[in-house]
């Protein structure tokens, strides 16, 4: 079950094509911004890669690729998530994301399971909406 909102981080992405899975692309986007999480002002960067599917579909990963720093420390994060590209040029993702806190003010996020939606303009800018999953 979706639980309270915990978090939501404005962004902006560069994407680098990378060598193709096959016939298909594969892209590494990199994201740096800030914003909330867990109730605690936080900067945050990953870089994740996309695999575009046959069916047009795009699976990502950021495997332990993630940081997000707050006054007090830092979590990390691995994520996975399906997406695909909108009308515009931007994509969607829908996915979850483990983090692993050392700072106080996160450590509440250790253990959970969190879902997300992260949604990129056809510019670059990035919103990232995180829910606990209950």
């Amino acid at each position: 079950m979706l639980g309270e909102k915990i978090g939501s981080m404005q962004q902006t992405t560069r994407d680098k094509l990378l060598p193709g899975n096959g016939a298909l692309p594969r892209f590494e986007t990199t994201a740096q911004g800030s914003g909330t999480l867990a109730g605690t002002e936080v900067q945050g960067m990953a870089t994740y890669t996309s695999d575009m599917r046959a069916d047009g579909t795009l699976y990502g990963e950021c495997p332990n690729q993630g940081l997000v720093m707050a006054a007090d420390g830092i979590a990390t994060f691995t994520a996975t998530g399906i997406g695909t590209f909108t009308e515009d040029g931007g994509a969607i993702f829908k996915g979850v994301v483990y983090f692993q806190a050392s700072a106080p003010s996160l450590s509440s996020l250790n253990g959970k399971a969190v879902v997300y939606d992260w949604v990129v303009d056809p510019e670059g800018n990035a919103s990232w909406d995180l829910w606990e999953w209950k």
